[in-house]
């Protein structure tokens, strides 16, 4: 072989060499950077994953809520006994009847620990907490299992708040489904926009006045059960009359206030209705005094606060809401199909037939 063909040779190698070892060390960047995930929860904390995250658990009231808004029930290894045990009124287990097979890894309930020995035993990559008022607790729960644990939450007010936007795209980073935590997001700002543009222009003067009662809180409560600065009445910009109080939360008013406001409209959650009837059955003078049971004026609601707040359903009852207080602005809406819209959305599946089969349709509740 001439100088010539052999220097030819070498170049060749040496440039064939150069190039598999320019695309091997793309090939290890890239591998590297789309595997290692870094993330900051709720409570600050940050947390590293060598990969995105295949098997789940999720804790704490409306953790797995939450999840199951951005990714497959497929993925959850294990529920809390809680999940097991009172699946009415939650739209993601209606959705997703095989969570009930799964085994129990604790009891779950805002007052109960996390039971690391159960969780460990279920192999998950990674622990979505809602148990996120005790940084020091959530610490010591990765130190004891060796998992990472993410702190979620919903906020102040639950249905279109800014905490749980964060917390679906932290769940979103966790399980590599970015995309999805947007897309759940931007429908759920959009929502909130829509009920805001329909409603942000009607004149004070042109609004009846509203009162939501029989909400839950801890529990199951009569009429006297409300909110103030309500956020679906916020939503849709409508005249609460509690808040003439000045207090924004769970409130038990005392039902004598209930004939000085004397609202226009009443709304009643289904969570409490039977209460209200029975309190009715007993005492039909007081409510006959009210102008909205007098006129035909008193409208239902779906419960949405089960183990936390289920915010599809509560996403429904707000255009429910406005279709009642506002029938010119929503005139477009049914709300049946929006409730199914929304869940459709949110889950996968159409559950408004069976939350009406548990509690009652959207409309007008009749005493007698």
């Amino acid at each position: 072989m001439n100088n010539k063909n052999i220097k030819l040779v070498i170049i060749t190698f040496l440039i064939t060499t150069i190039l598999f070892i320019g695309c091997t060390k793309s090939t290890i960047s890239k591998d590297s950077s789309s595997e290692s995930i870094t993330l900051t929860d709720m409570l600050g904390r940050t947390i590293g994953m060598d990969t995105h995250a295949e098997k789940i658990v999720a804790i704490g009231p409306g953790a797995l809520r939450l999840y199951c808004y951005i990714d497959s029930a497929d993925k959850v290894v294990g529920i809390e006994q809680i999940e097991k045990d009172h699946p009415t009124g939650r739209p993601y287990a209606l959705a997703n009847e095989s969570l009930k097979e799964l085994e129990v890894i604790g009891p779950g309930g805002p007052n109960n620990s996390p039971d690391a020995e159960k969780l460990l035993s279920v192999k998950p990559d990674v622990i979505f907490s809602m148990y996120a008022y005790d940084k020091a607790a959530v610490d010591e729960l990765q130190a004891k299992t060796g998992i990472p644990v993410v702190a979620l939450s919903y906020g102040k007010v639950s249905t279109f708040d800014p905490a749980v936007y964060d917390s679906l795209e932290i769940i979103g980073k966790v399980m590599g489904k970015e995309n999805r935590a947007s897309e759940v997001i931007n429908f759920m700002k959009e929502c909130h926009d829509d009920l805001n543009n329909r409603t942000k222009d009607i004149e004070e003067d042109e609004k009846s006045n509203a009162y939501i009662g029989a909400l839950s809180y801890k529990g199951s409560h009569g009429i006297e059960s409300t909110y103030g600065d309500y956020s679906l009445f916020k939503a849709i910009n409508a005249k609460n009359v509690v808040d003439e109080i000045g207090k924004t939360g769970s409130l038990m008013i005392d039902k004598e206030k209930l004939i000085e406001w004397n609202p226009d409209k009443i709304f009643i959650d289904y969570g409490g209705l039977n209460l209200v009837k029975d309190d009715y059955s007993k005492n039909p003078d007081f409510y006959n005094t009210l102008s909205a049971f007098k006129n035909g004026e008193l409208y239902s609601q779906l419960p949405y606060n089960f183990y936390h707040t289920n915010i599809g359903t509560a996403m429904a009852d707000a255009y429910y809401l406005g279709k009642v207080l506002y029938p010119d602005s929503f005139k477009d809406i049914e709300p049946e199909k929006k409730a199914d819209e929304i869940y459709k959305f949110l889950l996968g599946k159409e559950v408004y037939k069976k939350m009406a089969e548990d509690f009652g349709e959207f409309g007008k509740i009749l005493m007698n």
